[in-house]
C-alpha cells in the first residue's frame, strides 16, 4: 500500500512540475519576445563618393574630414608637378546621438564655408518591417568671397541644401541609393537668375572585399542654370577602410566639393580631356570618445 502511494506521489509531482516548466517558458517566451533587426552598414561611409549617404554616425563618434579635388587646366604650361589646381574641405562631424549628426566644414577653393545636420527618420529591418532606409539631410553654406560691387548682406551670401536619402540594402553586397535634392542658391552665388532648383541623386555601391568597395554617383538637375555651360555631376571611385581610417578615391568631374555648388555649377562634362576630369581623395579619421563603440 505504501508503494502504491508513493507512486501515486511521483506521478503527480511529475506532472505538476511539467506544468510548471511550461509555464515557466511561457513567461520567458513573453519576456524575451525578438527585438527589431535594423540592417547595418547599408553604405560603410557617411558619404558615398562626392554626396552624403544615408548613413549617421553613433553617439559619441568624431569624424575628421579631409575632402580633395586635383585637376590640371588645358595650357599648354603645367603650373606643377602633379596638378594645376587643388581644392580641399576640412571639417569636423559628431554624431550627437545614434540617428542625429552635425558637421562644420571650410573650402580653400571657393571660400565657402558649411555646416549641416542629418537625422535618420527610418531604419531598413531585416525579416519584415520597412524596406528602405531614410536619412533627412540639411546643409547651410556661407560664401565668403569679396564681392565689391555687389550687396554683402549676411542673407545674400547663404546658400541651402534640402535633401531625402532614400536607400536600400539589396544584397550582403550591393546597396543603392536615391537622392531627391531641393537648393535654394543665395545671391552672390555663381550662375543666373534662378534661384531655386530640383535635382534627383542616385548612387550605388558594390562590396569587392569585406574592406573595399565599388562606388558610383550621379546628379540628375531638372532646372540647371542656363547664363552658362554646366553638367551634370558623376563619380566613380572605390571606399577603402583601414581601421579608424577611411579612404576614398574617385574620378569625378565636379571640381566643388559643397552640395549647393557641385549639384549646379559643375562646369564640365565627364571625360578624360582636362580640366573635364578631377582626381578627388577623400580621408576620415574616426575618434571614439566611449570605448565600447571601438
Amino acid at each position: 500500500m505504501k508503494i502504491k502511494l508513493l507512486f501515486l506521489i511521483l506521478i503527480f509531482g511529475s506532472w505538476h512540475l511539467s506544468n510548471a516548466q511550461d509555464d515557466l517558458l511561457d513567461i520567458l517566451d513573453k519576456e524575451l519576445e525578438p527585438t527589431d533587426t535594423y540592417t547595418a552598414a547599408t553604405f560603410k561611409m557617411t558619404r558615398i563618393a562626392i554626396g552624403h549617404s544615408i548613413e549617421t554616425r553613433k553617439k559619441g563618434i568624431l569624424e575628421i574630414v579631409t575632402t580633395n579635388r586635383f585637376w590640371n587646366t588645358p595650357t599648354e604650361r603645367s603650373q606643377s608637378f602633379v596638378a594645376d589646381r587643388l581644392t580641399s574641405r576640412i571639417a569636423l562631424e559628431y554624431g550627437i546621438s545614434d540617428r542625429l549628426s552635425t558637421g562644420l566644414g571650410g573650402t580653400t577653393w571657393d571660400g565657402l564655408f558649411d555646416g549641416y545636420l542629418k537625422y535618420k527618420l527610418l531604419r531598413q529591418k531585416e525579416g519584415g518591417g520597412s524596406p528602405l532606409s531614410i536619412t533627412l539631410f540639411q546643409n547651410t553654406s556661407y560664401n565668403s568671397n569679396a564681392f565689391p560691387q555687389a550687396p554683402n548682406s549676411f542673407s545674400d551670401r547663404l546658400s541651402f541644401t534640402s535633401q531625402l536619402l532614400i536607400g536600400k540594402k539589396i544584397s550582403s553586397d550591393f546597396s543603392v541609393q536615391l537622392a531627391p535634392t531641393f537648393i535654394h542658391r543665395g545671391n552672390l552665388s555663381a550662375g543666373g537668375p534662378e534661384k531655386n532648383h530640383f535635382a534627383l541623386g542616385l548612387g550605388a555601391r558594390f562590396k569587392l572585399t569585406p574592406h573595399l568597395s565599388l562606388v558610383s554617383e550621379y546628379y540628375y538637375r531638372a532646372n540647371p542654370i542656363t547664363s552658362f555651360d554646366n553638367y551634370a555631376p558623376f563619380a566613380i571611385g572605390v571606399n577603402w577602410e583601414l581601421g579608424d581610417i577611411m579612404l576614398q578615391f574617385n574620378l569625378t568631374n565636379a571640381q566643388r566639393i559643397v552640395e549647393d555648388a557641385f549639384i549646379t555649377q559643375t562646369r564640365y562634362n565627364f571625360n578624360f580631356k582636362n580640366p573635364n576630369l578631377n582626381f578627388g581623395f577623400n580621408a576620415t579619421y574616426v575618434i571614439h570618445f566611449k570605448r565600447h563603440l571601438k
